[in-house]
Parts: structure tokens; C-alpha cells; sequence
């Protein structure tokens, strides 16, 4: 019967989930940084603001709401919330297949057969 500790997979996904939080939080900054080059957010901001018709100076600024800072926290917030939940669900399932294995047989695997 094949049986997964645990431990082992507990510490192997919370590896791996680390690995896939800052691939998320290094392509959001990228992302943000080319959309910033390319005139993105001042595009729609001044479309906003031709929408609204509010062209004075207290009217709707866009980058208060998604500047740089600002998406930088959200982006590590959904990190390391992406990281507890992967390696708490990792971690359950290695508990409920042993569990399962245990009550059916588990399964068994063979690679080469003997002669």
C-alpha cells in the first residue's frame, strides 16, 4: 500500500506554493510596470475623467486606487493567503487519501516485475 507522510507533502507544497506566490507577485510588478509605460492608466484616466466631466483638480484620480503600492500589497496579500490555503489543502489531502487507502487497500503499483 502507497501511503503519502504527511510532512513530507506539507513541506513540499508550501514550497512549491512559495515558488508560485512570487512568480505571482513578480508578474503583477512587471505587468503593472509595462501597462505604466505604455500610457495605460493615464489613458483611462483622462477617459474617466471625460466621462465624469470633472477636469478640475478635485476630481476622480485612478492611481489612488491602483498605484503601484497599492497593487503591490493586494498582490502579496493574495500571496501568502495562496500559499496557507495551498499547503493547508495539500496537507488535508495527504490525510484523506491515507485515510481512503486505509479503508479500501491503497493502491498498488508495479514498476517492473521479477522474474
Amino acid at each position: 500500500m502507497i501511503k503519502a507522510d504527511p510532512w513530507s507533502v506539507m513541506k513540499v507544497s508550501f514550497l512549491l506554493s512559495l515558488a508560485v506566490g512570487v512568480v505571482i507577485i513578480v508578474a503583477s510588478a512587471v505587468l503593472w510596470i509595462v501597462l505604466n509605460a505604455l500610457g495605460v492608466f493615464d489613458s483611462l484616466t483622462s477617459t474617466l475623467k471625460d466621462v465624469t466631466g470633472s477636469d478640475t483638480s478635485g476630481g476622480f484620480d485612478l492611481m489612488e486606487y491602483i498605484g503601484f503600492g497599492r497593487v503591490m500589497i493586494f498582490t502579496t496579500l493574495i500571496a501568502v493567503i495562496d500559499v496557507v490555503l495551498m499547503t493547508a489543502l495539500a496537507t488535508l489531502s495527504a490525510f484523506i487519501y491515507n485515510t481512503a487507502a486505509g479503508f479500501t487497500g491503497g493502491v498498488e503499483l508495479t514498476l517492473a516485475e521479477e522474474d
